[in-house]
């Protein structure tokens, strides 16, 4: 895992960051394949991929990094269904709706700002619902609008997603209504919505969600391969839809992060920036989907662990290292510090000098940052730090969710949380690791130096 960012730029580092040069992260691999093959197997991830991988709409770019984002939407639209109708006394309905609302809004907050580079649809498959010369096509799931002294407009709703029924449903009403009304502040800025009964007032056109999403064909993967032997234990129907939202991101994530490193390759840092700040905001997105395990009864879902054979004592054995895409979004995440020297234009220094964080020095300090593509350059540096900063979190309170979960045991027994030290588990080294970008962490340090100095000699 040495990497360009990291090997030649020793000088003025740390001696824990030198440390780390010399013994690199620990690599991200799982090793045991059965585990890996059952933990696909339970969430049934080959008939998920192939939704989420299979291209309706060629002329339609970003159908890849939309479609599974709005599919775990759905499969949240389902979730709610099961937590709100859960029988048990001690199921704590409240909580789960908190969370879900919760959950559901920071969802369509990071779809609406994929949507927003939708340009007048940017080959997105929309239907034009504004009526047209006193005209309208009358269609079952369509219903129209008329403010004084504005012409009507039409607000569908779709026929196949849950959250219509979340709607009609007196336990769930009030989670729909607010779910609808966040669909309708969030898509403002996007050239469409999503047409999911929101009342779409500014009449714009709305996006054909039952043939995006395909909710018949996903919701019809609800129930797992060990029903059978799960049944009576409500908590298998939470796991199983919590990782299919969570895995359904992930996948969000990789298409993400491809797009970014290419808009890095062609020199776009703006719109490069802007997927890595969403990117950030995944990562966030991931650690809430994960949170959700703390609402379940540790009873049933200790049951539970036992009849899936759940072991989270030791390294490959971490439930979450059985996601090989979730390993895969942190290698990526990782990588982006290979762009750094491409991002401040000049290459690493052969001898070790600190060539790259004298240009990040000198970006950050120049009088002319906010001219040209300067501004769009440092926005980008911030960024991918965020994304390494959004990374450690995840795994951190991943960490401390197993602890609370499933016991401290799991997490690693009595060793050491917060030092450094090679008996610590694989999921303790991923956030205690040092900083991806030492060249840029010690420009800042430098920099912090440089005005600090200059307080004081005034």
């Amino acid at each position: 895992m040495v990497t360009q960012d990291v090997t030649p730029w020793s000088v003025g580092l740390s001696e824990g960051t030198k440390k780390y040069i010399q013994n690199p992260p620990p690599a991200l691999h799982t090793q045991d394949n059965s585990a890996v093959e059952a933990y696909e197997k339970y969430l049934r991830l080959p008939e998920l991929s192939k939704l989420w991988k299979f291209k309706d709409f060629p002329l339609w770019n970003n159908e890849s990094i939309i479609k599974p984002a709005l599919q775990g939407l759905e499969i949240t639209f389902r979730h709610i269904s099961v937590a709100l109708s859960d029988p048990r006394p001690y199921a704590n309905h409240r909580e789960w709706r908190r969370r879900l609302e919760s959950l559901a809004s920071n969802q369509i907050e990071i779809i609406a700002a994929i949507c927003e580079e939708e340009m007048s649809g940017g080959g997105a498959p929309i239907a034009e619902l504004i009526t047209s010369e006193g005209m309208l096509s009358r269609q079952p799931s369509s219903e129209v609008w008329k403010l004084p002294g504005t012409s009507a407009v039409v607000s569908r709703t779709s026929e196949a997603s849950l959250l219509p029924r979340l709607a009609a449903w007196d336990k769930s009403e009030d989670v729909a209504t607010k779910i609808l009304y966040q669909i309708e502040s969030q898509m403002v800025r996007c050239p469409f919505t999503l047409g999911l009964g929101e009342p779409n007032l500014a009449g714009k056109p709305v996006l054909e969600y039952d043939l995006v999403v395909q909710p018949l064909e996903l919701h019809a993967l609800k129930k797992s391969p060990l029903e059978s032997k799960t049944r009576r234990n409500r908590e298998n129907e939470t796991v199983f839809a919590v990782h299919q939202i969570l895995e359904s991101w992930v996948y969000t994530a990789q298409q993400l992060l491809t797009r970014a490193r290419e808009r890095i390759d062609g020199k776009q840092w703006e719109k490069a920036a802007s997927d890595c700040w969403l990117m950030e905001r995944i990562w966030k997105l991931l650690g809430e989907v994960e949170d959700l395990h703390l609402l379940m009864d540790p009873d049933d879902f200790l049951r539970l662990k036992s009849q899936l054979a759940i072991n989270a004592s030791s390294g490959s054995d971490v439930f979450c290292f059985r996601s090989t895409a979730l390993l895969e979004i942190t290698a990526m995440s990782r990588d982006l510090r290979h762009k750094v020297p491409w991002i401040l234009g000049v290459e690493v220094d052969p001898n070790g000098g600190p060539r790259v964080q004298d240009a990040a020095m000198e970006l950050f300090h120049n009088r002319r940052r906010g001219e040209g593509s300067s501004a769009g350059k440092i926005d980008l540096l911030q960024a991918i730090q965020a994304v390494e900063t959004a990374v450690k979190k995840f795994y951190f309170g991943y960490r401390q969710l197993i602890m609370a979960v499933m016991g401290s045991l799991e997490a690693g027994g009595n060793r050491a949380l917060f030092v450094p030290s090679d008996s610590l588990d694989l999921l303790a080294q991923m956030f205690l690791e040092p900083p991806y970008y030492p060249s840029l962490d010690a420009a800042k340090a430098f920099l912090g130096d440089h005005w600090h100095n200059q307080h004081n000699n005034k």
